[in-house]
Formats: structure tokens, C-alpha cells, sequence
């Protein structure tokens, strides 16, 4: 019975994953799994194994997909193998949700353990449940360059500004977070065609470029509301 309820538990988690999953491509539903072929998730959207979250290197953990559900995942979380309908019925390299689902076999759980990674906010989690998220570049304190990343404010925690290393909401664990409470929103008057505006307190300053205009205009809106400690449901309350 345990094992049951641990396969049922698994398999609504993964449902939810694959549903909630953003990308460019449309996401495979639950029951096509090993049905038919996934669209891959590209490599450069992510920085992170999809599964583990451990990050990827060129030289200890090369990214690999997951041929059942299209994940970018490490090798570990991918020694799986199991057969896939679209493909003959062949054996295919599968991550372990996947080989869970499509086998109903249970994984052990001293192997398990070795595919646990740091419990962090996922980036697709938090962005399908945001105040408001895209990608920004954040500058360095010289003001000459700086990091692209995915930045999200969440619905359930709006007073933090949630920082990815990756360009889009694939990417599985924040590098950064920062506590918007009490910060000023400062516009920077446009400079090289540039969308500038900056995160200012006491001599702590974060300044960011947007694409456009009116996604910096968003944005500053957003930070400005958390910074006062203002949320959405105080403002429905105050309707």
C-alpha cells in the first residue's frame, strides 16, 4: 500500500510539472507520455538540471534529454531506461519521473536520495504564479555590464524579487533573491537607447535595463508596490 500510494503521489507531481512547465513549445500532456514524441527543451534555456537541480558544467555534468518527456536533465537523474511507444518500443533514456510513470516500478531509496537537490523555487513554479516575470539584465556596480536572468516577484511571496541565471522560466533554482520591503524605485532618465531604473537603500543600489519602455515602467510599478509592503490582496480588500 505504501508503494501504491508513493507511485500515485509521483505520478500527480509529475502531471503537474508537465503541465506547468513554460516554454516556447507546447507542453506534452500526461497522457501522450512515451505516446509520442516530446519537444525538446532547449539547452540554453536552462542552466540546471530539470530534475535535481544540481547546476550543469562542461565537464562533470553534461546535460542530456529525457526522450519521454523532453526535460534537459544530468546524467544521473537520465540512467533510466524504459520502452517508448512512439519509438518501436525500443529502451529508451528516460529520467527517473518518467521511468516511474511509465514502468510503475518504485526507485530505491538510497538511489533516490543521490537525485534530491537543494529545495529551491523553481522558476516555471513560480512564474506561472506571478505578480509579474520576465527577462531583465542586472548590472554590476560600475554600470558597464552585467548578468541576463529571469526575474519573478511570486504571487505567494510578494515582497521578494527572485533572480534565475537562465532567460527564460525553465530554469529550476534561483541564484539570488531580494527583499523588495522598504527599497525606493528610482526612474534613470533613458541613456543609449538603454531602460534604466534602479532598486535604491542607504548605499545599496541595484539597477536594471528592461527590453522596453513599457516593461520597465511594469517593472518599477511591481518593485514599488512590494517595496511599500503592498500586496494584491490588500488592494482587492481596499476595491
Amino acid at each position: 500500500q505504501d508503494a501504491i500510494d508513493r507511485k500515485e503521489k509521483r505520478s500527480e507531481t509529475f502531471k503537474t510539472a508537465v503541465h506547468g512547465l513554460e516554454t516556447d513549445t507546447p507542453a506534452l500532456k500526461a497522457e501522450e507520455l512515451g505516446r509520442r514524441a516530446p519537444q525538446w527543451v532547449r539547452d540554453n534555456l536552462v542552466t540546471m538540471c530539470m530534475r535535481c537541480r544540481e547546476p550543469f558544467n562542461a565537464i562533470t555534468r553534461r546535460r542530456h534529454h529525457c526522450r519521454a518527456c523532453g526535460y534537459v536533465v544530468c546524467a544521473r537523474c537520465s540512467d533510466y531506461k524504459a520502452e517508448l511507444q512512439y519509438d518501436g518500443n525500443r529502451p529508451n533514456r528516460v529520467c527517473q519521473e518518467c521511468f516511474i510513470f511509465l514502468t510503475g516500478h518504485t526507485v530505491l531509496e538510497d538511489r533516490e536520495g543521490k537525485h534530491k537537490g537543494i529545495l529551491e523555487k523553481g522558476a516555471a513554479e513560480v512564474s506561472s504564479r506571478s505578480l509579474l516575470c520576465s527577462s531583465l539584465q542586472l548590472l554590476d556596480k560600475n554600470g558597464k555590464g552585467g548578468t541576463r536572468g529571469w526575474f519573478v516577484i511570486p504571487q505567494d511571496d510578494p515582497l521578494v524579487l527572485y533572480i534565475y541565471a537562465g532567460t527564460s522560466c525553465c530554469d529550476v533554482r534561483a541564484h539570488t533573491s531580494i527583499p523588495l520591503l522598504g527599497y525606493q524605485v528610482r526612474d534613470v532618465p533613458q541613456s543609449e537607447s538603454r531602460h534604466l531604473f534602479q532598486l535604491v537603500q542607504s548605499r545599496q543600489v541595484f539597477t536594471f535595463v528592461a527590453d522596453t519602455e513599457e516593461l520597465k515602467q511594469r517593472w518599477m510599478k511591481a518593485m514599488a508596490r512590494s517595496a511599500a509592503g503592498i500586496t494584491e490582496e490588500e488592494e482587492d480588500e481596499a476595491e
